[in-house]
C-alpha cells in the first residue's frame, strides 16, 4: 500500500507543477510595459522621465512583495494565488479602462496605484509557485527554478504574439488580456497547487529528471514556435489563427505528465489489490510461531530510539544558540547579517537592474534607433531570456552534481557577456539592437534562474519565501536607480519638447551614456559573483559529496538485492 500512495502522490504532485507551469506562463506581465507604454505616454502628455516614473512604480509593486514572502508560512498556496490574480485583475482592469477610452484618463497619482497593484499581483503568483515547487522537489531546484522562470520570461512573447495574431497589437486589447488571463489561469491552479512529499530515493529523483528533461523539450518547442512566428513576414489572418491554437495546445502538452503517473498508478494498484490465497495459507502460521520473538526484539529497539531521541533532543538545544552557518537555515535576519547575503543582493542588482532598464526603455530605445515597431525587440527579449533560465538552471544543476561547481560562476559569466551586450547596443551599428536584446534577454534570465537556487542553498528552505522576496527588491530597486533615475534623466537632457508637454529624442545619442554606465555596473556585479563563488566552494562540494554518496549507497544495495 506504500508504494500505491507513492504513486498516487507523485500524479498529484506533477499535476500541481503543471499548473504552477501555467501560472508562470501568464504572471511576466510585468516585462510587457514596453507594449503599451507608448499609449500611455501619449493619452496622458507624458515627459521620458514621468513614463519612466510609472514603470518604476510598477516594479516597485514587487517590494510589497515582502507581504507575500511572510504569507508563505502561514497562509496556504491557494490562498497566495487567489491574493495574486484579484490583485492582478483590478490593477490591470483599471489601465485597461484607461488605454480603451472607457473612462476619463485618471490622474497621474491614481494611475501609479493602479500600476504598483499590477506589479505586486505577480510577486503572490511567483511565490507560491516558487517555494511550493522548490520544496517538493528540493533535489532538482536548478531544473524547477529554470522552468518555472523561463516560462515567466516567455508569457511576454506568449502575450505579445497572441496579441499580434489575434488584435493587431492593440494596446487595449492587449491590457484586458493582462488582466482577464491571469485570473482565470489562477482560479484553476487553486485547486492543484499543494505541498507534497519530496522525492527519498534515487529512483524516485531519475524519474523526476526524466520528467523535467520531457518539461524543458516541450518550453523550448514552445520557445522556438514563438521565434519563427515573430519572423514571419506576412502573417494573415488565417495563419495568426492557427498559429494561437497550436501555441495553445503546446501550454497544454505537459499535462499528459500526471495523466501518465495515474495511469501507471492505477494499473500497479489494480495487480496489487488481487488476493493470492496460496500465498495468505503459508505466510500467516509463519508469522503468528514468530510473534513473541518479533514483539521483545521491537521492544529493545524502541528502547534505543527513545534514548537516541532524548540526547538528539539535548544536542539541538546546544545547536539553537550557535548561528547557523551557509547550508542551513536562517531566518531572515540571519541571512542578513552575513557578508554573503549582501554580496549576492547587490551583484543581483548589477545584473537583473540594468536588464530591467532596457525592458522597461525598450519602446523608446526602437523608437530612438529608427524603428517603428519594437514589438519584435520586446519578444526576443522574452524569448532568450527563456533560453537563458531553462538552460542555465539545468546545466548548473549538471554541473553541482559532476562536479561541485558552485552556482553563482554562471551567475559572473552572465554578467560579463551582459556588459559586452551594453557595449555594442552603446555603439549602435546596424542590428546591434536585435543582437543586444539576445543578450540582455538571455542574460537576465540565467541571473533570475541561478539566484533562486542559490539562495535556497546557502540559507535554507525554512523561511526561503521571505528570503527569496527580500532579493526580489532589486527589481524595484535598480528600476528606480537605473530606469527612472538613469535612462530617465538622461534620456530628457538630449530630448526636445513636443506639443502638449511630451518629449522625444532620435538618435544613438539618446541612450548611448546609459548603456556605457548600465556595461561598467555588469562588471562590478561580475567580480561579486567571483568572489561569492570563491566564498561558497566548500558548500557545493559538500552538495556533490552527499549526493555522490548517496547514489553510490543505493547502487550498492541495489546489487546487494
Amino acid at each position: 500500500m506504500g508504494f500505491e500512495v507513492s504513486y498516487t502522490s507523485s500524479a498529484g504532485k506533477w499535476l500541481g507543477f503543471v499548473t504552477a507551469v501555467w501560472v508562470q506562463a501568464i504572471s511576466g506581465n510585468n516585462y510587457t510595459f514596453s507594449n503599451y507604454s507608448d499609449a500611455l505616454k501619449t493619452l496622458m502628455n507624458l515627459t521620458q522621465l514621468e513614463l519612466n516614473n510609472l514603470s518604476v512604480v510598477k516594479d516597485i509593486g514587487k517590494a510589497f512583495g515582502l507581504l507575500a514572502g511572510l504569507a508563505s508560512d502561514r497562509i496556504p498556496a491557494p490562498i497566495i494565488l487567489l491574493i495574486g490574480s484579484l490583485e492582478g485583475l483590478v490593477g490591470y482592469g483599471a489601465q485597461w479602462l484607461v488605454v480603451s477610452r472607457k473612462i476619463q484618463p485618471l490622474s497621474y497619482w491614481q494611475m501609479c496605484v493602479f500600476l504598483c497593484m499590477g506589479g505586486n499581483s505577480t510577486t503572490w503568483m511567483n511565490t507560491a509557485v516558487l517555494v511550493t515547487c522548490i520544496r517538493n522537489f528540493r533535489r532538482n531546484r536548478g531544473p524547477v527554478s529554470g522552468i518555472l522562470k523561463g516560462y515567466v520570461g516567455l508569457s511576454t512573447a506568449i502575450f505579445t504574439d497572441l496579441c499580434s495574431a489575434l488584435f493587431a497589437d492593440d494596446p487595449a486589447k492587449f491590457l484586458f488580456m493582462l488582466a482577464i488571463v491571469p485570473f482565470v489561469v489562477c482560479l484553476g491552479a487553486i485547486f492543484f497547487l499543494r505541498e507534497t512529499t519530496p522525492a527519498s530515493t534515487v529512483d524516485e529523483e531519475k524519474e523526476e529528471a526524466k520528467y523535467f528533461s520531457i518539461i524543458n523539450t516541450v518550453a523550448i518547442v514552445v520557445a522556438l514556435y514563438l521565434q519563427v512566428y515573430d519572423f514571419l513576414p506576412n502573417k494573415s489572418e488565417t495563419i495568426s489563427l492557427i498559429f494561437s491554437g497550436i501555441l495553445i495546445i503546446l501550454l497544454a502538452s505537459p499535462v499528459a505528465i500526471p495523466v501518465y503517473s495515474f495511469i501507471k498508478s492505477w494499473n500497479l494498484n489494480r495487480k496489487r489489490t488481487e488476493p493470492d490465497v496460496e500465498e495468505q495459507q503459508v505466510v500467516e502460521p509463519l508469522l503468528n510461531g514468530e510473534t513473541t520473538g518479533t514483539e521483545e526484539v521491537v521492544a529493545v529497539e524502541d528502547t534505543v530510539v527513545a534514548v537516541v531521541a532524548v540526547e538528539d533532543t539535548v544536542v539541538a538545544v546546544e545547536e539553537v544558540k550557535r548561528r547557523p552557518v551557509l547550508g542551513e537555515d536562517h531566518t531572515i535576519f540571519e541571512a542578513m547579517w552575513t557578508v554573503d547575503f549582501w554580496i549576492l543582493f547587490v551583484s543581483f542588482l548589477c545584473g537583473v537592474g540594468t536588464g530591467l532598464a532596457v525592458m522597461n526603455n525598450m519602446g523608446q530605445i526602437g523608437l530612438a534607433l529608427g524603428y517603428v515597431d519594437v514589438s519584435i525587440f520586446v519578444s526576443l527579449t522574452s524569448i532568450w531570456g527563456f533560453f537563458g533560465r531553462i538552460i542555465s538552471g539545468s546545466v548548473s544543476e549538471y554541473f553541482i552534481k559532476r562536479a561541485g561547481t558552485p552556482r553563482p560562476i554562471w551567475n559572473a559569466a552572465s554578467q560579463i557577456l551582459m556588459a559586452v551586450g551594453y557595449i555594442l547596443m552603446a555603439v549602435a551599428l546596424p542590428g546591434s539592437l536585435y543582437i543586444g536584446s539576445i543578450v540582455v534577454g538571455l542574460c537576465y534570465g540565467v541571473r533570475l534562474a541561478v539566484t533562486v537556487p542559490t539562495a535556497s542553498e546557502l540559507f535554507g528552505l525554512k523561511y526561503y519565501g521571505l528570503i527569496y522576496n527580500i532579493l526580489i527588491l532589486n527589481l524595484p530597486l535598480g528600476s528606480f536607480l537605473f530606469s527612472g533615475l538613469l535612462a530617465g534623466y538622461l534620456y530628457d537632457a538630449q530630448a526636445t519638447p513636443t506639443a502638449g508637454g511630451g518629449n522625444t529624442c532620435v538618435g544613438a545619442h539618446c541612450y548611448r551614456l546609459v548603456f556605457v554606465i548600465m556595461a561598467m555596473a555588469c562588471i562590478v556585479g561580475f567580480g561579486l559573483d567571483i568572489l561569492l563563488a570563491a566564498k561558497t566552494k566548500n558548500i557545493y562540494t559538500k552538495i556533490y559529496r552527499s549526493r555522490r554518496s548517496k547514489k553510490s549507497s543505493s547502487s550498492t544495495e541495489s546489487n546487494g538485492h
